[in-house]
């Protein structure tokens, strides 16, 4: 009998960012592990549509309030911390202090057993502010009173990881390359299925064990020889890297911005933690956790774990998905016109002898690889201007070609609703002079497939009604055709379909 299985289900585990990157696949490695799981989040609605969202408890709090994160902390064994404002802008570090604070305080409170952070690596010299942050946060858990590990990684490589994105289309889209000192500097990266082994065994260590750990992969590698090796297994030309030591982290950030989906705020961080050397400096983790079952990962067999995950679209979670949908205070479309102001739409709507299930399939693959079916060149176009003034643009993709859950990017929008077969809501994420949403609906209408099509604007500001005004002209090219668009592409066969088939 496996005492050690039947210990591990009397735990109840919380998960905080579950909706983002780390969380989402920690989740059912717990759940596989024998843990019950509790969830935190801001909104309940945000976990609806993940797979193992009907195995695991669901608490909704917000780490900076005291009362509810003290209630999500309830009964709980295990509290994992992954909260960390990457790619915020201005106090971010004083955002995070607060809320690790918060966290550490209600856990103790609530008399949870043992607390795990993942942070970045912690060194010595003039550490980024980013990297500065998260070790204050690792202390602040290390200062709780509750028995903390604080795992501590460098270069996360996974599918979805934003660090894997940025080193994927920094590599191929540039055979040569012209780069800052950074890619000089050396890193000790580090498989995703790695990190989830040491976080879910995290779980059962004994409650005097209370320290950092610093994880890592068999590798130390720089950035540049991780791009050339990427280019290897990927299959490409060898890499020509033709470094410039007078690109500061502003100027690369821009420029990775430029060349990969990973937004310039998010793309700075990364950029600015990467001009320290982050290389384990122990391996005491050993002595209590052992490595896992089929050795540690290295570099290659991580990258081609990612490239086979992307290429079969089976990434399960992406950096992404951490993002939110709009403040809390926000209007939704769906409240009275008095509830928010102005709010400016465009209503089309076309019949189609294409089955419902057929328009839904072309509805719910929006976007990524398969455009927005009108005037691409405009689509693109604004995708341009939106990077140049520090938008996401339309690089970010979606994490699958054919299915949606809430929290998801399709390029820059944001999955705010889904009802299966029926409407799919985004809420714009580019810079805009207010609030914008998109709303395709699929219903059935006197024996044929009626598609409907909303776009609604809350403008801010005067500078928002002359932007409804000055792009009305052109909304019968770009939302007409789009719907007109949606229409036909319902009605044509699926590749590889017998003819006559939808």
């Amino acid at each position: 009998m496996d005492h050690r299985s039947d210990a591990a289900r009397e735990d109840l585990c919380l998960v905080t960012g579950a909706s983002g990157y780390i969380g989402g696949r920690l989740v059912p490695e717990l759940l596989d592990a024998g843990h019950r799981v509790r969830c935190m989040a801001r909104s309940a609605r945000r976990l609806r549509d993940h797979p193992w969202a009907g195995r695991v408890e669901i608490a909704e709090a917000d780490a900076t309030d005291p009362e509810s994160t003290r209630r999500a902390l309830d009964g709980v064994d295990v509290a994992y911390y992954l909260i960390h404002a990457i790619g915020g802008a201005g106090g971010f570090a004083e955002n995070d202090r607060r809320a690790a604070r918060t966290f550490a305080e209600a856990a103790r409170d609530a008399g949870v057993g043992r607390l795990v952070y993942l942070g970045g690596m912690d060194p010595e010299e003039d550490p980024s502010p980013h990297l500065r942050s998260r070790a204050e946060v690792g202390r602040i858990m290390l200062d709780s009173g509750v028995p903390t590990v604080w795992l501590r990684a460098a270069v996360i490589i996974g599918s979805g990881s934003a660090s894997f994105e940025m080193l994927r289309y920094l590599t191929e889209r540039l055979p040569v390359m012209v780069t800052p000192r950074w890619v000089h500097t050396r890193i000790q990266p580090i498989a995703i299925r790695d990190v989830l082994h040491y976080l879910t065994a995290s779980a059962s260590l004994p409650a005097d064990v209370s320290r950092g750990f610093d994880i890592g992969g068999p590798d130390v590698l720089t950035y540049a020889d991780m791009m050339r090796r990427y280019a290897a297994m990927a299959g490409l030309n060898r890499r020509i890297i033709v470094p410039v030591p007078l690109l500061s982290p502003g100027l690369s950030s821009l420029w990775v911005g430029a060349i990969t989906p990973v937004p310039g705020g998010l793309a700075r961080p990364l950029v600015e933690s990467l001009r320290n050397e982050v290389v384990c400096g122990e391996n005491d983790i050993s002595r209590y956790i052992a490595p896992p079952p089929e050795g540690p990962t290295g570099f290659d067999e991580s990258v081609a774990l990612a490239l086979r995950r992307v290429r079969e679209a089976d990434v399960a979670t992406r950096w992404s998905s951490a993002g939110v949908p709009g403040a809390p205070s926000d209007p939704l479309p769906t409240d009275p016109d008095w509830a928010g102001g102005s709010l400016y739409t465009d209503d089309r709507s076309c019949r189609t002898d294409a089955p419902p299930e057929r328009l839904w399939e072309v509805v719910e693959g929006i976007g990524g690889e398969r455009g927005w079916y009108s005037f691409p060149i405009a689509w693109r176009a604004r995708g341009v201007v939106d990077r140049l003034v520090g938008g996401v643009g339309l690089r970010r993709g979606r994490r699958d070609p054919r299915r949606l859950r809430i929290g998801e990017t399709v390029d820059f929008w944001r999955v705010e609703e889904i009802e299966t077969g029926r409407l799919l809501r985004l809420r714009a994420e580019m810079r805009l002079p207010g609030l914008a949403w998109l709303e395709l609906g699929v219903a059935e209408q006197d024996g044929r497939t009626l598609f409907t099509q909303r776009a609604l604007f809350h403008p801010r500001g005067l500078a928002g009604h002359a932007y409804w005004w000055a792009f009305r002209p052109f909304h019968d090219r770009i939302f007409g055709g789009m719907c007109r668009g949606i229409a036909r592409a319902a009605e044509r066969p699926r590749a590889g379909d017998p003819a006559g088939r939808r």
